[in-house]
C-alpha cells in the first residue's frame, strides 16, 4: 500500500519548511532510514528520513518551495502502484488530476463567458475618451507611501467650467495637503468623491468634458482604466507621436510665453526646493507635463552653455548631485519569518518593562584572570554572567517563571537560553541545569553551541526548554540596550560592554570598570520589586565572583 510522506514538525516553532534539496527522485528505491531530502526550518537545515521501504512514486514539492507542516510532499510504495488513489483519499489529488477538471470546467464555461462578453458593451479606453474630449481625473500618487487620499476641499462643483491647469481640489495625503489639477478644459461633469471622503490611488474622483456628455458608460467600468489593444500598435509610434507634442509645448516656454507651466505638485515642490525655473524644464509626461523625473534629470549647466560668454561672468552655480534610488529584494528566510512572528507576538502581547543596573567589574576582571590560569578552557565574562544568572534564579524563583494563560509556571530547574547571532538571524541554544554546572563546563557548552549554530548543525533539542534568556552585545561595543523577551520566558537579561570610567571609591575619584545590564520583564508574571531584587543579587555575585564557587 502506498504511504503518504508529510512535512514533519521539526521544531516547536516550525509552521512550514522549505525543501532545500531532494536526495531521491521519482522511481528511485528507498529503504527505511534513507535520507530522502533536506528541509530548511526556521532554525536549521535538517535531514528528512524515510520510514518505509519501496519506490518513490510521487514528489509534490519542488526544491526551494515552502510547504506548511503536515502537507503532503511525497508518496512511497510498490513500483507501478497507483498512488493517485492514496492522494485522493487524503484529499490531495495530483496536479495533473486537478488540472484536468479545471480544463473541463473552463472549456464548458467558455461559451457562457463568450456570451457574456458579446452581450456586454465594449470597454471605453483612454483613446476613446480623448476623441470625445473627455478627461477622467483620478486620484494621483502624491507620495511614495500613499495608498489613498482624502478630499479636503473641492474648488469646483458639477457644472462649473474648467480651464487647463485649474486647481480642482485639495487632497490630504499621509504626508501633507496638496493640490490636484485636472489638466483638462471643459465642464465638470461628475464628482466621484465627496469632501471629507477617501479615494484609493488611481480611483476616479472627477470627470471633465463637453457639457451634456453621457458618462454612464465610464462610471459603469469602475475605477480600473480600460486597457487599449496593444496587438496592432507598437511602442515606437507612440513615442514618435508624443515627440512633436513635447516640442510644441516647449517652444512657447522658450520664447518667454506667460502660459502656465504644466507640472505635477510634487515636481513643483522639488523645483522650488532646488531653485529650478520650471520654464527651462522639458516635460516628459502627456502634453509636456513636468513630473518628478524631469526635475531630477534637469541639468542647469545647459542654460549656461547656451548663453555663452555672459554665463562666465554670472555667479557660480553649484552642480546638482542627482542620485539614483536602488534596492534589492530577497525572499524572507524561514528563520527570519519565525523571528518576525515570535518577537512581534512577544512585544505586542507581553507587557514589557525594563530595569537597568550598573555593575562594578573590577573584581570580576581580576577573578577571571586568576581563574584562567587554572581553567581547562578559557573563561569569558559571558560565562561568569551565565553562572551568576543561574545562581540568582535559584534565589528568585518568581523570575524563573512563564505565563501559561490561565496559570503561572514556576520552574524549579534553571535552563538558560544564550542568544547567538548567525548569518540568517538569531538562535538561542539552551544551557540546561546551569546552576549545577561549573564555569568551565558552561564555557565549553557555549563554545560548542556557537560553532554548531554557525554551521547550521543545531538540533531541536538544543534550543527548546529555556526558562530565562541572556543576550550579550558587549563584544560589539554596545554600552547598553533593551531586549525583547523570548517567550514563554518571563525575562531576558541584556548585557552591555565593560567600560573604563572615573568612579568614586573611598571618597576619591579613581579609574574603574563598569558594565550596564538591563532586565526586560513580563509584567504579567514579574513585578518591578521582584525584578529589582533579582538584579541586586546578580550585581552582588558579579562584584564578588568568589560567591559563585560556594
Amino acid at each position: 500500500m502506498a504511504e503518504i510522506v508529510r512535512m514533519p514538525k521539526m521544531s516547536d516553532t516550525m509552521t512550514e519548511g522549505v525543501m532545500a534539496k531532494w536526495h531521491k527522485k521519482v522511481g528511485d528505491k528507498v529503504k527505511s532510514g534513507d535520507v530522502m531530502a533536506e528541509v530548511e526550518t526556521d532554525k536549521a537545515t535538517m535531514d528528512l528520513e524515510s520510514y518505509w521501504d519501496g519506490t518513490v512514486l510521487y514528489i509534490g514539492v519542488e526544491e526551494g518551495k515552502a510547504v506548511p507542516v503536515d502537507a503532503i510532499i511525497a508518496v512511497v510504495g510498490k513500483e507501478g502502484e497507483d498512488y493517485k488513489a492514496a492522494l485522493d483519499a487524503e484529499g490531495g489529488a495530483t496536479p495533473a488530476a486537478k488540472e484536468e477538471p479545471a480544463a473541463d470546467k473552463s472549456s464548458s464555461e467558455k461559451p457562457v463567458e463568450e456570451k457574456k462578453e458579446s452581450a456586454s458593451a465594449p470597454a471605453i479606453t483612454d483613446a476613446d475618451l480623448e476623441k470625445q474630449g473627455v478627461t477622467v481625473v483620478r486620484m494621483p500618487l502624491l507620495s511614495d507611501t500613499m495608498t489613498e487620499g482624502v478630499i479636503a476641499e473641492w474648488h469646483k462643483k458639477v457644472g462649473d467650467k474648467v480651464k487647463n491647469d485649474d486647481i480642482l481640489a485639495d487632497v490630504e495625503t499621509d504626508k501633507a495637503t496638496m493640490e490636484v489639477m485636472g489638466y483638462a478644459e471643459g465642464t465638470l461633469l461628475h464628482i466621484g468623491v465627496e469632501k471629507g471622503q477617501a479615494a484609493k490611488v488611481n480611483g476616479i474622483i472627477a470627470i471633465v468634458g463637453p457639457e451634456g456628455t453621457d458618462i454612464s458608460g465610464i462610471l459603469s467600468q469602475g475605477d480600473a482604466p480600460a486597457k487599449p489593444a496593444a496587438d496592432k500598435k507598437s511602442d515606437a509610434p507612440v513615442e514618435e507621436k508624443s515627440s512633436p507634442v513635447s516640442q510644441k509645448e516647449e517652444a512657447p516656454l522658450a520664447s518667454g510665453s506667460t502660459d502656465r507651466v504644466k507640472a505635477s505638485p510634487l515636481a513643483k515642490k522639488i523645483a522650488q526646493e532646488k531653485g529650478i525655473d520650471l520654464s527651462q524644464v522639458a516635460g516628459s509626461a502627456d502634453g509636456g507635463r513636468i513630473i518628478k523625473k524631469d526635475i531630477e534629470n534637469f541639468k542647469p549647466a545647459a542654460k549656461a552653455a547656451e548663453s555663452g560668454a555672459p554665463a562666465e561672468k554670472s555667479a557660480p552655480v553649484l552642480a546638482q548631485y542627482l542620485g539614483e534610488e536602488k534596492f534589492t529584494e530577497k525572499p524572507v528566510s524561514q528563520m527570519r519569518k519565525v523571528i518576525a512572528k515570535r518577537l512581534s507576538e512577544s512585544l505586542f502581547t507581553a507587557p514589557h518593562f525594563y530595569l537597568t543596573m550598573v555593575i562594578d567589574m573590577d573584581a570580576a576582571i581580576a577573578a577571571r584572570t586568576k581563574m584562567n590560569e587554572f581553567s581547562p578552557v578559557k573563561l569569558s565574562f559571558n560565562d561568569l554572567v551565565l553562572k551568576a544568572v543561574a545562581v540568582a534564579l535559584k534565589q528568585h524563583p518568581n523570575v524563573n517563571s512563564s505565563w501559561r494563560g490561565d496559570a503561572i509556571r514556576y520552574n524549579e530547574h534553571v535552563n538558560i537560553g544564550v542568544a547567538i547571532a548567525v548569518e540568517d538571524g538569531l538562535l538561542v541554544p539552551v544551557v540546561r541545569f546551569a546552576d549545577g554546572k561549573s564555569l568551565s563546563r558552561i564555557s565549553a557548552e557555549v563554545k560548542d553551541f556557537a560553532q554548531r549554530a554557525k554551521a547550521k548543525k543545531l538540533q531541536p533539542a538544543d534550543w527548546e526548554g529555556s526558562t530565562f534568556t541572556v543576550s550579550n552585545l558587549g563584544m560589539f561595543g554596545i554600552d547598553e540596550f533593551t531586549a525583547i523577551i523570548n517567550t514563554p520566558d518571563s525575562c531576558i537579561l541584556a548585557i552591555g560592554g565593560i567600560s573604563q570610567v572615573p568612579v568614586v571609591k573611598n571618597g576619591a575619584v579613581v579609574p574603574g570598570n563598569i558594565m550596564k545590564v538591563t532586565l526586560s520583564c513580563d509584567h504579567r508574571t514579574v513585578d518591578g520589586a521582584t525584578g529589582a531584587a533579582f538584579l541586586q543579587t546578580f550585581k552582588a555575585l558579579m562584584e564578588e565572583p568568589v560567591r559563585l564557587l560556594v
